[in-house]
């Protein structure tokens, strides 16, 4: 057996002579158990409680025959709607791992709940497989984001903390963008209920309101908190709203009926906000591109119209010639500035002497000299103005021609677009596996081609050690 990580090409086990260290057995151990299982949940009693002062928890999970260390780090247990004290019987969400250091087998715990929270899973996973056998979640009838939309209603509550992230986000990405409320309860016994009016109603002005597209969000709790985004009734309200739904509901781990239904699913708001604002953010990067062409075409223009002058240059006169013949008109001209300037001096020195007389009763006329610089400010300022109108008129002609740019365009400068055989736009190498057969878009046709080999991320180790 070979086992592979991101550090060696592969350790095989099979092999006598293998020696690994105390560090890379455990590395390898922790692996298998990590890929081994997917995120589970126990039941149990609560011993060995510890609060570390940087807010993570440590404890021992238990029943009469075993126990399980568990680790239960701040930014998850900052989220817990109560406090776990010893002795109270829990059901946990975990991921199973080996911290390494010690290697010690323990849970990653991602949420804590009562022990009744085992029916609530249950009922999920009943109402999720029969929507889904109804094609309630069928990729083939969710709709694509418009890149770019006139404006963005959101179901959410009016106080919550999702709401901020979201307008946070818009701001710092689309601020022009136009944003409608349409505010719910989001906990409680008549969430479900709240939640569903509030996109009904969205739904229905949304061709009034200009809407394009609604974000359904709210931020992270335990799986009681985000019970009403697990309703039959606003899953059907998500399908049959005639614009397309983003749901940005708790974390990266939450799932709910909700996010099943959308057309989309966000792990947070913040990338809700982030989705629908993605072609306004492109198109950003687009205007620089072409910034850069256009600063490219005017230095090609300077250059071509200065070897136009150098040849210009080379057919003039030869510098001897025209300096010969500017010397003799020197000469003429130093003649005839010698005699005017004695003849110009000669007056000068009488108009002078009569300026001095009439200096004497000559006042400075102020006022003129006001009024003439009042009327060139005038002038100054209305062909500022005029110039400044002309420019706009250019730049927002150049802007509207921008929004209208294809993404055909895109593909013109090189770009691609991957799918898989089921024709599903590819965003991450673990969507598909060797052999398997995908297609490529280019800018002019399109390539089928087969996968020989899936080259994974190196992401960090997800308990934090």
């Amino acid at each position: 057996m070979t086992i592979r990580d991101g550090n060696d090409s592969g350790t095989d086990l099979a092999e006598p002579s293998t020696v690994l260290s105390v560090s890379a057995l455990n590395r390898l151990a922790r692996q298998r158990l990590e890929a081994a299982f997917p995120p589970i949940r126990v039941l149990g009693e609560v011993s060995n409680l510890t609060r570390a002062p940087s807010g993570h928890l440590y404890f021992t999970l238990k029943d009469n025959e075993a126990q399980v260390r568990c680790t239960m780090w701040r930014n998850r247990a900052q989220l817990l709607a109560f406090r776990p004290e010893n002795g109270m019987r829990v059901e946990v969400r975990a991921l199973v791992t080996l911290y390494e250091v010690r290697g010690e087998f323990q849970l990653t715990v991602e949420s804590i709940g009562n022990a009744g929270q085992g029916n609530l899973f249950e009922a999920f996973l009943r109402l999720k497989d029969r929507l889904a056998a109804e094609g309630l979640f069928d990729p083939a009838i969710k709709r694509s984001l418009p890149r770019f939309p006139r404006r963005i209603g959101i179901v959410t509550s009016p106080g919550g903390a999702a709401l901020q992230d979201v307008l946070a986000s818009l701001r710092r990405r689309a601020p022009h963008l136009g944003v409608i409320v349409y505010p719910s309860i989001v906990q409680g016994s008549t969430a479900a209920h709240e939640l569903t009016r509030a996109l009904r109603t969205a739904a229905g002005r949304a061709a009034i309101d200009e809407v394009d597209v609604i974000l359904l969000v709210r931020g992270g709790g335990s799986i009681e908190d985000l019970w009403a985004f697990n309703d039959e009734g606003l899953a059907r309200a998500i399908r049959a709203c005639p614009v397309p739904v983003v749901s940005g509901v708790g974390h990266e781990t939450d799932f709910t009926i909700g996010d099943f239904a959308a057309d989309q699913r966000a792990t947070t708001p913040t990338m809700a906000a982030e989705l629908v604002s993605a072609g306004y953010h492109a198109a950003t990067r687009e205007l620089a591109a072409l910034a850069g062409k256009l600063s490219t075409a005017i230095r090609a223009r300077l250059s071509n119209h200065t070897q136009r002058l150098d040849r210009a240059g080379m057919r003039l006169t030869h510098p001897r010639e025209r300096l010969a013949r500017m010397g003799e008109r020197l000469q003429q001209l130093e003649q005839r500035l010698g005699a005017a300037l004695r003849l110009r001096l000669e007056r000068g020195r009488a108009a002078s002497a009569l300026a001095a007389q009439r200096l004497q009763f000559a006042r400075p006329r102020l006022a003129q000299a006001k009024n003439t610089l009042d009327a060139i400010d005038q002038r100054l300022g209305r062909s500022i103005a005029a110039q400044l109108r002309l420019q706009r008129a250019r730049l927002e002609a150049t802007a509207s021609h921008l929004e209208h740019l294809s993404p055909q365009g895109v593909l013109a400068r090189g770009y691609s677009i991957t799918r898989d055989a089921r024709g599903r736009i590819l965003r991450n190498s673990e969507a598909v596996a060797p052999d398997d057969t995908i297609s490529i878009q280019l800018a002019h046709g399109s390539l089928a081609a087969r996968v020989s080999g899936v080259i994974k991320d190196n992401m960090p180790d997800s308990s934090g050690r």
